[in-house]
Protein backbone atom coordinates (compact mmCIF):
# COMPACT_ATOMS: atom_id res chain seq x y z
CA UNK A 1 0.00 0.00 0.00
CA UNK A 2 1.30 3.64 -1.03
CA UNK A 3 -0.03 6.62 0.84
CA UNK A 4 -2.20 7.51 -2.21
CA UNK A 5 -4.57 4.70 -1.49
CA UNK A 6 -5.31 5.67 2.58
CA UNK A 7 -8.50 7.14 2.49
CA UNK A 8 -7.99 10.12 4.21
CA UNK A 9 -5.51 11.00 2.02
CA UNK A 10 -8.00 10.61 -0.99
CA UNK A 11 -10.46 12.58 0.92
CA UNK A 12 -8.36 14.82 2.04
CA UNK A 13 -7.10 15.37 -1.86
CA UNK A 14 -10.80 15.86 -2.88
CA UNK A 15 -11.68 18.40 -0.48
CA UNK A 16 -7.91 20.48 -1.11
CA UNK A 17 -9.45 20.49 -4.70
CA UNK A 18 -12.72 21.28 -4.11
CA UNK A 19 -11.50 23.80 -2.17
CA UNK A 20 -8.73 25.43 -5.01
CA UNK A 21 -11.74 25.29 -7.34
CA UNK A 22 -13.65 27.32 -4.83
CA UNK A 23 -11.54 29.66 -4.34
CA UNK A 24 -10.90 30.89 -7.76
CA UNK A 25 -13.82 33.26 -7.48
CA UNK A 26 -12.18 35.27 -4.21
CA UNK A 27 -11.35 38.55 -4.46
CA UNK A 28 -8.27 39.65 -5.86
CA UNK A 29 -7.44 41.21 -2.32
CA UNK A 30 -7.87 38.01 -0.53
CA UNK A 31 -5.02 36.59 -2.54
CA UNK A 32 -2.38 36.60 -0.27
CA UNK A 33 -4.56 36.18 2.70
CA UNK A 34 -7.15 34.15 3.40
CA UNK A 35 -7.17 32.25 -0.37
CA UNK A 36 -3.41 31.60 0.24
CA UNK A 37 -4.62 29.92 3.56
CA UNK A 38 -7.13 28.15 2.73
CA UNK A 39 -5.51 26.27 0.30
CA UNK A 40 -2.40 26.07 1.68
CA UNK A 41 -3.95 24.70 4.65
CA UNK A 42 -6.05 22.18 2.96
CA UNK A 43 -3.13 20.66 0.91
CA UNK A 44 -1.24 20.05 4.28
CA UNK A 45 -3.90 18.24 5.50
CA UNK A 46 -2.52 15.63 2.90
CA UNK A 47 0.65 16.68 3.09
CA UNK A 48 1.03 15.34 6.39
CA UNK A 49 -0.72 12.22 5.74
CA UNK A 50 1.87 11.73 3.37
CA UNK A 51 4.64 12.61 6.15
CA UNK A 52 2.64 10.35 8.93
CA UNK A 53 2.70 6.95 6.45
CA UNK A 54 6.12 7.35 5.56
CA UNK A 55 7.40 7.90 9.20
CA UNK A 56 4.75 4.89 10.30
CA UNK A 57 8.17 2.84 11.34
CA UNK A 58 8.26 5.29 14.26
CA UNK A 59 4.69 5.40 16.02
CA UNK A 60 5.46 8.57 17.91
CA UNK A 61 6.46 10.42 14.54
CA UNK A 62 3.63 8.89 13.01
CA UNK A 63 1.18 9.82 15.59
CA UNK A 64 2.62 13.25 15.50
CA UNK A 65 2.35 14.05 11.96
CA UNK A 66 -1.16 13.18 12.06
CA UNK A 67 -2.08 14.99 14.51
CA UNK A 68 -0.20 17.94 12.51
CA UNK A 69 -2.53 16.75 9.59
CA UNK A 70 -5.43 17.11 11.98
CA UNK A 71 -4.70 20.35 12.98
CA UNK A 72 -4.39 21.30 9.49
CA UNK A 73 -7.48 20.20 9.11
CA UNK A 74 -9.49 22.03 11.67
CA UNK A 75 -7.41 25.10 10.16
CA UNK A 76 -9.48 24.71 7.12
CA UNK A 77 -12.57 24.84 8.52
CA UNK A 78 -11.89 27.93 10.27
CA UNK A 79 -10.79 29.53 7.00
CA UNK A 80 -14.23 28.05 5.13
CA UNK A 81 -16.04 29.47 8.36
CA UNK A 82 -14.55 32.97 7.25
CA UNK A 83 -14.93 32.35 3.60
CA UNK A 84 -18.86 31.79 4.47
CA UNK A 85 -18.89 34.96 6.49
CA UNK A 86 -17.69 37.16 3.61
CA UNK A 87 -20.22 36.23 1.45
CA UNK A 88 -17.40 34.35 -0.95
CA UNK A 89 -18.91 31.06 -0.77
CA UNK A 90 -22.44 30.29 -0.63
CA UNK A 91 -24.48 28.45 2.48
CA UNK A 92 -24.72 25.23 -0.10
CA UNK A 93 -20.94 25.24 -0.57
CA UNK A 94 -19.82 25.83 3.02
CA UNK A 95 -21.99 23.19 3.86
CA UNK A 96 -20.39 20.36 1.34
CA UNK A 97 -16.85 21.25 2.42
CA UNK A 98 -17.64 21.34 5.91
CA UNK A 99 -19.18 17.94 5.87
CA UNK A 100 -16.41 16.43 3.82
CA UNK A 101 -13.71 18.08 6.15
CA UNK A 102 -15.47 16.67 9.11
CA UNK A 103 -15.47 12.92 7.43
CA UNK A 104 -11.62 13.62 6.80
CA UNK A 105 -10.76 14.73 10.13
CA UNK A 106 -13.05 11.47 10.98
CA UNK A 107 -10.73 9.56 9.35
CA UNK A 108 -7.42 11.30 10.40
CA UNK A 109 -8.42 10.18 13.97
CA UNK A 110 -9.32 6.77 13.39
CA UNK A 111 -5.61 6.31 12.02
CA UNK A 112 -4.22 7.92 15.50
CA UNK A 113 -5.96 5.76 17.15
CA UNK A 114 -5.58 2.31 15.38
CA UNK A 115 -2.11 3.04 14.51
CA UNK A 116 -0.96 -0.78 14.02
CA UNK A 117 -4.16 -1.26 11.33
CA UNK A 118 -1.72 1.28 9.07
CA UNK A 119 1.14 -1.01 9.55
CA UNK A 120 2.89 0.61 12.53
CA UNK A 121 4.86 -1.54 14.89
CA UNK A 122 5.41 -0.90 18.15
CA UNK A 123 9.11 -1.67 19.37
CA UNK A 124 8.11 -1.69 23.10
Amino acid sequence: MVYQDLLAYKKGFEVAMEIFEATKSFPSEEKYSLTDQIRRSSRSVCANIAEAYRKRIYPNHFISKLTDSDAENSETQTWLEFALACKYIDQETYHKLSTKNTEVGKLINYMILNPKKFGVINKN
